[in-house]
């Protein structure tokens, strides 16, 4: 993208645009460029992407998940252990989710066309939402049967229930490791939070299983449901609440709106900052439009440079647009709630 004068849109002045692209500045004309760093004031980068290998442990840590699902659903019949079963349902869900997240990366991957000239990012987002709202689904399953076993608790074998669910921790252990590294994608996130999660639901389900063997009190395996249930809730309600502000293309959380804004109108030159918009482009990627009031004219390649630059390295803010105006010319868009 370049720059055009006498620009005949609903803001009449001279256009600048600057943007981040994957392949950075090479080969373009204009005021293109990218720019790599560390990360600055906790914001991280503005192109942070998980490593590429991420994609097979996604289906590793699914099939791994899957076998033990089926060990949990056999047991937990045989044994009448709601708690195994609660948690077959919620590994099922984490299943679904990881299968979810792998598509997600591999579409992430397809390049842009004229169809989708983003390319297929937010497929990320997508992937998220659906991870949250199926483990509220799973959830409810496991709290309605719960409410039923615990007005007619039924005898529940104590030694499978403790064998299964120490097979459990290690399998979600070992799957959570496989995720640690990738902290900066919200897919990622989710499939470690999850996978750690489960490790801590199969501990509390062989303290279940101790209890019983010691006890014989049938209440406490559904009992124990509810509370692995809650568990999950508080663990995924982050998850769900994130997921879908990016899915409403909200500021992503990490992006302090007002900052970046008071940022923008403080630059040299700059008199006002108005249709200013900051969006997840994925899980792990931040665009921004705005139109910068220049009376003094256009401020060269340079100091778009620095802008762009600074909202990568400062706000990690990776994918901008900047549109410069003089004001000779009212813009139709400059009130905040004009889109």
């Amino acid at each position: 993208m370049g720059e055009s004068a006498g620009f005949d849109g609903p803001c009449s002045a001279m256009l600048v645009v600057m943007a981040h692209d994957h392949q950075g500045s090479h080969g373009h004309q204009g005021s293109h460029g990218h720019h790599h760093g560390h990360n600055h004031d906790n914001h991280g980068h503005g192109h942070s992407h998980a490593p590429k290998d991420f994609g097979p442990r996604f289906l590793i840590a699914a099939a791994l998940n899957a076998v033990f699902i089926v060990a949990e659903v056999i047991y937990g019949l045989a044994s009448q252990s709601l708690a195994l079963l609660a948690d077959a349902g919620h590994n099922f869900s984490d299943v679904i989710g990881l299968l979810l997240a792998w598509t997600a990366w591999w579409l992430a991957k397809r390049k842009p066309g004229p169809n989708f000239t983003y390319g297929y990012r937010s497929a990320s987002i997508i992937a998220a939402l659906l991870n949250a709202l199926l483990l509220f689904a799973a959830v409810a399953v496991i709290v309605w049967e719960a409410v039923r076993r615990l007005q007619a608790p039924a005898a529940v074998e104590g030694e499978t229930v403790i064998w299964v669910a120490a097979l459990g921790i290690v399998i979600n252990g070992v799957t959570a490791w496989l995720f640690v590294g990738g902290q900066k994608d919200l897919n990622i996130k989710a499939a470690f939070a999850h996978l750690a999660m489960d490790a801590l639901v199969s501990a509390v389900v062989v303290v279940s299983g101790v209890v019983l063997l010691y006890t014989g009190w049938a209440w406490v395996d559904p009992a124990l449901s509810i509370l692995v249930s809650g568990v999950i809730i508080w663990g995924t309600w982050g998850l769900l609440v994130d997921s879908t502000g990016l899915a409403l293309q909200g500021v992503p959380k990490h992006i302090d709106y007002a900052r970046v804004k008071a940022w923008l109108a403080a630059q040299p030159g700059v008199s006002e900052v108005h249709d200013l918009h900051i969006w997840g482009m994925s899980t792990t990627e931040v665009a921004l439009t705005a139109h910068l009031v220049i009376p003094g004219g256009h401020p060269g390649d340079d100091f778009l440079h620095e802008v762009t630059h600074h909202l990568e390295h400062d706000f990690a803010i990776g994918h901008v647009t900047i549109q410069i105006e003089t004001g000779a010319h009212p813009c139709g868009l400059a009130p905040d709630d004009v889109v």
